[in-house]
């Protein structure tokens, strides 16, 4: 739709200009700092940051339906720059001018309503959006297009040039990176660390095919994370972890992108998402404050945290009911199938006890909950899910074992509607999918395959054949009509087929 043919009360909103004035602010002692330079954690007292707009209240000005119009409208724009997760620019990105955007495709991805039979089965009514339909297949493009773009911004600011960009990762954070990073070479240039052999082959051969320099590390995450942040403290590098507060502030956009699909009522809604590095459930905290604090949503959705029992510093954290007795305490992680979820020491910790805090005395209520849930679920429901029609990833079958759990829990009443995030595709993480169709999930992932949903692949070669297709010899006459015949029958009697 072009410009001349929007509505003319919309027109002066429409396209945003820069706008805003974005800062540093520190969790720990409220210390504040300019964009102009790259900051992880604070100067002052090490604690990590969040990006804040002291102007925000410009924002309200504007009334909450116009912001709703103005979202929806600008569905229609042809404008790369706004096709993504900056339709809402105004809050993620207001600074930023639309020549520095960055947008590979990232964003919007579809909210896609659970099967019947799987609504049925669970007892409760959810849908699961599918963010391993973002370029990369996962989530994490949506923090990569904002720090990126912020990093492009930066670039031509001349404030930075020759970036590397480094991050550690489990496999997706990784594949985003690169895949970004790659977009802006050859200004940008690209390193990732990976905990040895904890990354499958699909998730490794993302960051190599877009040419970064790719490390392999002894240990977990967790170690690989110290690297960066050492590499981070004392050399000249851009963090792409979600320690960088811009990565936080792209993923917002998935609490935008699910108010919108509702048509912004979140009345009796729920959003299921994985903890790992505990990035992903503060921005959709955030994202969700934000709407609300303009009015865009006049409730605050139930947010239910998933962790699996092999890696749960969040859960255990919240089970001391006293805000006051909680002391978060760092674990030591299991083997998981959720591999971005297996994570010891959420390096945004600090900001889930802020927001969680902030969420639930503006909600009015505990709004914000954690359940924890077997290894042996997770990979259960993933393939559930994946037999009643949905493309879930391990991360979204942890979801649906969180929301099995909350139903359960009595955290989730039957009138509450819950979006599940399947955070990948789940390809990257076939292989857990063959290991227990094949039985071979080692012991420590406390996994054993149940009958009715393991599956594997059947041979059909009768050995009354005498020959049978090979490559490059093909049959034919007599010896084909036999060979289709004797297979089709065979088949047909290991279905049980009636004849016509």
């Amino acid at each position: 739709m072009k410009y001349e043919d929007f509505p003319e009360n919309i027109k002066p909103y429409l396209i945003p200009k820069p706008s805003g004035r974005l800062i540093y602010q520190c969790l720990g002692c409220l210390s504040e700092f300019s964009i102009e330079k790259l900051l992880y954690t604070c100067p002052k007292c090490g604690e990590v940051l969040l990006l804040h707009d002291p102007d925000f209240d410009r924002l309200k000005e504007i009334p909450a339906a116009t912001w709703r119009a103005v979202f929806d409208y600008r569905r229609m724009l042809n404008i790369p720059a706004l096709n993504g997760i900056y339709r809402y620019h105004e809050l993620i990105g207001s600074v930023l001018s639309l020549d520095s955007i960055l947008w590979l495709g990232e964003g919007h991805t579809p909210v896609v309503e659970a099967a019947a039979s799987l609504q049925e089965r669970v007892d409760a009514r959810f849908y699961f959006k599918n963010d391993g339909q973002n370029p990369s297949a996962s989530f994490k493009d949506r923090g990569m297009a904002s720090a990126l773009s912020y990093i492009r911004y930066l670039i031509a600011e001349g404030q930075v040039s020759d970036v590397l960009a480094v991050c550690a990762s489990t496999g997706d954070t990784s594949a985003a990176a690169a895949l970004y990073a790659s977009f802006l070479s050859p200004n940008v240039k690209s390193a990732v660390l990976l905990p040895h052999k904890k990354v499958t082959p699909q998730q490794l051969s993302q960051p190599l095919g877009a040419g970064a320099a790719v490390f392999e590390i002894p240990g977990v995450f967790d170690d690989c994370m110290k690297i960066v942040e050492y590499l981070s403290e004392h050399f000249n590098v851009a963090l792409l972890n979600s320690k960088n507060a811009w990565r936080i502030l792209g993923q917002e956009s998935y609490s935008y992108e699910v108010a919108q699909w509702f048509d912004y009522d979140m009345n009796d809604k729920a959003v299921v998402l994985p903890i790992g590095n505990a990035g992903n459930i503060t921005a959709v905290i955030s994202g969700f404050l934000k709407f609300f604090e303009l009015g865009i949503i006049e409730t605050l959705p139930v947010i239910i945290g998933v962790q699996s029992s092999h890696a749960n510093p969040v859960y255990r954290y919240y089970l001391e009911p006293v805000a006051e007795k909680r002391n978060f305490v760092p674990v030591n992680v299991r083997p998981s199938v959720a591999q971005a979820a297996m994570i010891g020491n959420p390096v945004s910790m600090p900001r889930v006890i802020s927001l969680v805090k902030k969420y639930n005395r503006m909600a009015g209520e505990q709004k914000v909950f954690v359940v924890e849930v077997t290894e042996q679920a997770i990979m259960d429901w993933q393939l559930i899910a994946n037999r009643n029609g949905h493309v879930a990833c391990t991360h979204g079958g942890e979801c649906l074992a969180g929301l099995v759990a909350a139903r359960a829990n009595g955290i989730m009443g039957k009138n509450i509607s819950a979006v599940l995030d399947s955070t990948a595709h789940a390809l990257k993480f076939s292989g857990f999918q063959d290991m227990y169709f094949q039985d071979t999930f080692p012991a420590e992932y406390e996994i054993t395959p149940k009958s009715e949903l393991a599956n594997r692949p059947e041979l059909i070669n009768p050995h009354d054949l005498g020959t049978v297709p090979q490559p490059g010899k093909p049959l034919s006459g007599e010896a084909l009509k036999r060979f289709v015949t004797r297979v089709a029958e065979e088949i047909a009697d290991r279905l049980e087929l009636k004849r016509i």
